[in-house]
């Protein structure tokens, strides 16, 4: 599991550090000689939007955003996005695994609430709580 790790202010929403994540994601892959060309990305409803799906397009990555019909009435275009999304749905399904991870992490108090005022500092602590999520995956629980 790769976790770009990009820190903002309090009132950034997600979609605004998407394309920074995406970019840091793919440098991160490239220095480690990963080709992520073929894997799919999956996001949740709230990144749907054709902006975001080209940059994921762009990077030869395969979008498994679910859909976001909030704003369609138009039942074909409902019907369109939602046949779609069943060819990738097995794949989203497996966004829970990731998901579950991140929120082992917050088990650590220190990241819960950023109480760090260096983004350095916070970044450093983010990273000791993903090692140590991966060690217990690999090692088991006695630490």
């Amino acid at each position: 599991m790769l976790v770009p790790s990009i820190v903002a202010s309090v009132n950034v929403h997600d979609t605004a550090l998407f394309p920074l994540s995406l970019s840091t994601l793919c440098a991160t892959a490239h220095r480690l000689n990963l080709d992520l060309e073929g894997i799919p990305l999956t996001l949740d409803s709230g990144f749907d939007g054709e902006k975001n799906i080209v940059l994921i397009k762009e990077a030869c990555m395969i979008p498994v955003i679910k859909p976001n019909l909030r704003n369609t009435k138009d039942k074909i275009i409902i019907q369109e996005r939602t046949e779609a999304f069943e060819k990738v749905k097995a794949t989203y399904i497996l966004r829970h695994t990731i998901e579950r991870s991140f929120a082992w992490e917050d088990k650590y108090r220190k990241l819960v609430i950023r109480y760090e005022r260096l983004e350095v500092t916070f970044k450093g602590f983010r990273y000791l709580a993903s090692a140590m999520v991966n060690y217990r995956s690999v090692f088991g629980k006695s630490l």
